[in-house]
């Protein structure tokens, strides 16, 4: 199950527990009382309604889908607490009704320290878009 031993852990943490399509290891990324934005606006609070939310996409349009994250910063608000900004590159797979495609976007994270690890408390996440169009725009990488 992947862990976030210090903050910078977290987008891979992340994107670990996505592309293996487990939940248990996905909710275990989370305080028991965080928030979570999609990237569609979407806002749920506490790990069971975060799983929630993303448990039926991982049985049907994202079940082969794959992230991959980037860091973009780790930066340290206490000694018990950071905010963490990354990318996420989303890849749907054929399961998808739009059929295999990609979306960027931008996450940002707050993570506290819980015995020896971290979880995150709240989490954002932003798609790329064109702000003339509003069409989705993929990031030069």
């Amino acid at each position: 199950m992947p862990k976030i031993e210090k903050p910078e852990d977290a987008p891979l943490a992340f994107q670990a527990a996505w592309n293996a399509h487990d939940m248990e290891a996905f909710g275990g990324l989370f305080d028991a009382d965080a928030t979570f934005v999609n990237r569609f606006g979407h806002y749920v609070r506490g790990v069971d309604e975060i799983v929630a939310l993303h448990a039926p996409l991982h049985e049907t349009l994202y079940s082969d889908s794959a992230l991959s994250n980037e860091l973009i910063s780790a930066v340290d608000i206490s000694d018990q607490a950071a905010v963490v900004h990354f990318w996420s590159r989303l890849s749907a797979g054929a399961a998808h009704p739009a059929g295999p495609h990609q979306v960027d976007t931008l996450i940002l994270a707050v993570v506290v320290k819980q015995g020896r690890g971290w979880r995150i408390r709240a989490l954002e996440n932003v798609t790329l878009t064109n702000p003339r169009t509003g069409e989705p725009v993929l990031r030069d990488r």
